[in-house]
């Protein structure tokens, strides 16, 4: 099973680049993406039924923000929009689909970079996000939660460190969240565990060439339960092709839907 997740930053621009020709040389089973900044009415056949795929969207209700979608080549045997959190689930943000007693799911957490108030209502949506990951863990399912999460976790996850300790995103108070995410509920980095090398980026701001030099920040992610987890085999992040501003990370796993 080949699991793609990205932040498209625009579906439709995304696409513009390459991103759907690329997908079809990748056979990919699941394909999540975060910041679709769409709504189904506004997308064109091509994106809405691609070919051979399977698509969900979970559109924000404001136009040109935030949504997720999945495509999968085989049929969910559920779907699940939103998180039952209205004020959340009015902004695109969760998407999950079930395919036998796995469930992947197409996240896209809020970012902190607007301000005092963008970054409380980041704040909000973990402490809401928390107790749906404890209920993940206890009922049985494995699950993969593909997408940008927003925080880089540790050093090696950002180029300059250093200087981005009082940043959004790397704040105290995230990383230590998203610790408690893999420490006390058991949840996995898929890619860390298949490669714990440095530099290894899927974002980068778009400005003072950073992506040319790659210095850039690991926010996007593939965190499963264990038992998926450990059925993990090849994991990389795309970087020959710009699509957005973040990069796909795709991850090969010893499973059949």
């Amino acid at each position: 099973m080949r699991i793609v997740s990205c932040n498209v930053n625009g579906v439709r621009s995304a696409a513009s680049k390459g991103l759907f020709d690329w997908l079809k040389r990748q056979k990919p089973d699941v394909v999540c993406l975060q910041e679709i900044k769409a709504q189904e009415a506004d997308l064109p056949r091509a994106l809405l039924a691609p070919k051979g795929l399977h698509a969900f969207f979970h559109p924000a209700e404001k136009k040109g923000y935030s949504g997720v979608a999945i495509y999968a080549a085989k049929e969910p045997d559920k779907v699940t929009l939103g998180l039952g959190i209205a004020e959340i689930d009015r902004q695109g943000r969760f998407l999950q689909a079930d395919f036998g007693k796995l469930s992947v799911v197409s996240l896209y957490m809020p970012s902190g970079t607007m301000g005092d108030e963008a970054q409380q209502r980041k704040y909000k949506f973990m402490d809401a996000f928390l107790p749906r990951l404890e209920q993940m863990r206890a009922c049985g399912r494995e699950f993969v939660i593909c997408g940008d999460w927003n925080i880089a976790h540790r050093e090696i996850d950002v180029k300059n460190w250093k200087s981005n300790q009082k940043t959004t995103g790397f704040l105290p108070r995230e990383r230590e969240w998203l610790t408690r995410v893999f420490e006390e509920h058991g949840f996995v980095d898929v890619f860390r565990v298949l490669d714990p090398s440095p530099d290894r980026f899927t974002w980068w701001v778009q400005w003072a060439n950073a992506r040319e030099r790659n210095i850039g920040w690991r926010i996007d992610y593939q965190i499963a339960t264990p038992g998926i987890a450990a059925l993990a085999r090849k994991a990389s992040i795309y970087t020959k092709e710009v699509f957005s501003d973040h990069a796909p990370v795709v991850i090969d796993y010893d499973y059949a839907l």
